[in-house]
């Protein structure tokens, strides 16, 4: 009978790959180095029963099937759960949008407001950002967390210089509302930097913890 130290690191290389997941990127999912999930799949070092509850749960199966299973349920993790996320982030960015086409609609055969019926465009870029960065927080990563946030950024900037430009045009130093927003962007930049500095420091904390349990 194998060892169940070569059965696990078995197992978790197969569903790893299964799930088209690098071993960087599992890691992340775990807040773990990759170090420490290379040691798993070679069978140097066992998870311990919280990660293993982690692990089941990513790729949709059970605890005992990791430890004890030699055929593995051939399952594709997450996908439908992929999928259904995608549908609702898509849906609700196209609601943001059906509703700023109906604005327009209704501005535009309004003679007062014909002209600025664009606005309502104008102005959805906001909104769909802000959906964005909820989701990207609920089920996203750092990366597309920032670029969510900067688009919140940026989309503010955009809507004060239009809106200037178009009802207040002597206003000429409109132009400082995009260095405000380099600032706030750098400011987002530093703080998803320090965030991930914490991040990679909890994994390698957690990583050596590991290592000096077995180790024991």
């Amino acid at each position: 009978m194998k060892d169940i130290k070569d059965i696990i690191a078995k197992n978790l290389t197969e569903l790893r790959t299964r799930a088209g997941f690098t071993q960087l990127q599992l890691a992340e999912k775990l807040n773990y180095s990759d170090k420490a999930v290379s040691k798993w799949e070679r069978g140097e070092a066992v998870p311990d029963l919280r990660v293993l509850v982690k692990l089941s749960e990513i790729y949709g199966i059970t605890v005992d099937d990791i430890v004890k299973g030699e055929n593995l349920p051939h399952k594709k993790p997450n996908l439908s759960l992929k999928v259904r996320r995608l549908l609702v982030v898509a849906l609700s960015v196209v609601f943001v949008w059906f509703v700023a086409t109906g604005l327009f609609i209704t501005f535009y055969f309004i003679p007062a407001t014909e002209a600025y019926a664009y606005f309502a465009f104008v102005a959805a870029v906001l909104p769909t950002a802000i959906v964005l960065t909820v989701f990207s927080a609920l089920w996203g990563n750092r990366i597309t967390t920032a670029i969510s946030s900067s688009a919140i950024v940026w989309s503010c900037a955009m809507i004060i210089y239009i809106t200037v430009t178009v009802f207040a045009p002597y206003f000429t130093q409109i132009y400082l509302v995009w260095v405000a927003a380099a600032v706030f962007e750098i400011l987002i930049i530093l703080w998803f930097l320090y965030r991930s500095f914490l991040k990679n420091k909890i994994k390698v904390e957690n990583g050596a913890s590991s290592a000096t349990k077995k180790e024991k």
